[in-house]
């Protein structure tokens, strides 16, 4: 029997044909738009395969929220030295003083302090209650803590930094606000900002309170602390220092060589500085004395006792 030779182009028609008849003719007039049909085709993968990625739902690691539910933020608290030794300055990363405070700082010296109107503050009261801790001084960004020099700073910083770490991630309220009613205020700088611009100073206040708002009190907050202008009396410029600056060793030279001779240098009507102490310093510091005088007569009178009061405005 004769064979019969097809022509090459022939048989590859004839095998085209038989390729695109093999395929289902259901699957060849599926809709490719069905949204079924790729959550039916995905469901067909191994879960474990490495192909079709992109199909697949990607688990993300969970964290716990550091914030409030309305975003994240990451906590980073920077601790600063200031002149003072007993004096470390915390920077959270985020407003410590409620917005609308008319002052620059508040100042809490007591536990009591941390309660009473008008601005209490939680967070103040669990660091006053920290072995060692003597004061608490907010300022607009940072919190300056003051320790008791008998103590090391090993034994009170990882407890003061702990705290404020679960302050700022917790969210909580670092100072509230409530009405004053009996009008005596609870914590230092609560009052009308001192150096601001008021329109009844005469010219030579009002020059000095430019000096020391653009000059003298941004050096004094890098270093952790703040200052109030008290007055101008025959000549006299009548200050007060705050924060780390309240018990550092060189306070008085920082208001001699610093801020009397540029206040000197720029206002001839300046003849000198006088640093201004409250009731209960001017009480703390005399009851130093009568203890010191104590000391002298029972050790002689070389004696002399150490304490950082010395330095107390």
């Amino acid at each position: 029997m004769a064979s019969t030779t097809l022509p090459r182009t022939v048989v590859r028609a004839l095998s085209k044909t038989r390729t695109a008849t093999s395929i289902p003719i259901a699957r060849r007039l599926a809709t490719p738009a069905s949204s079924e049909r790729c959550l039916h085709y995905a469901s067909k993968l191994s879960p474990i395969t490495s192909s079709f990625q992109q199909r697949r739902p990607v688990i993300q690691q969970y964290s716990q929220p550091t914030g409030p539910a309305s975003g994240r933020r990451s906590i980073f608290i920077q601790t600063e030295d200031t002149p003072n030794a007993d004096a470390l300055k915390f920077k959270p990363g985020s407003r410590v003083l409620p917005e609308g405070l008319s002052s620059t700082f508040l100042e809490y010296l007591s536990p009591r302090s941390t309660l009473a109107p008008p601005h209490p503050s939680p967070l103040a009261a669990q660091l006053l209650n920290v072995d060692g801790v003597t004061a608490v001084f907010y300022g607009a960004d940072y919190i300056t803590v003051t320790k008791d020099s008998s103590v090391p700073w090993a034994h009170v910083k990882p407890e003061v930094f702990s705290l404020i770490t679960e302050a700022v991630t917790s969210g909580q309220t670092i100072v509230n606000t409530i009405e004053n009613k009996s009008g005596d205020a609870g914590q230092g700088g609560t009052e009308e900002d001192s150096l601001a611009f008021n329109e009844d100073d005469s010219e030579v206040v009002g020059m000095i309170k430019e000096l020391l708002e653009t000059r003298i009190r941004p050096a004094i907050q890098e270093d952790g602390g703040d200052i109030e202008f008290r007055g101008f009396h025959d000549g006299q410029v009548l200050l007060k220092l705050r924060g780390a600056c309240r018990t550092c060793d060189s306070s008085t030279v920082t208001l001699k060589n610093g801020i009397e001779n540029m206040l000197q240098h720029y206002i001839s009507e300046v003849k000198g500085v006088q640093q201004v102490m409250d009731q209960e310093e001017e009480i703390a510091m005399q009851e130093f004395a009568k203890f010191e005088e104590k000391l002298k007569q029972q050790k002689g009178p070389d004696a002399v006792a150490s304490s950082s009061l010395d330095a107390v405005p």
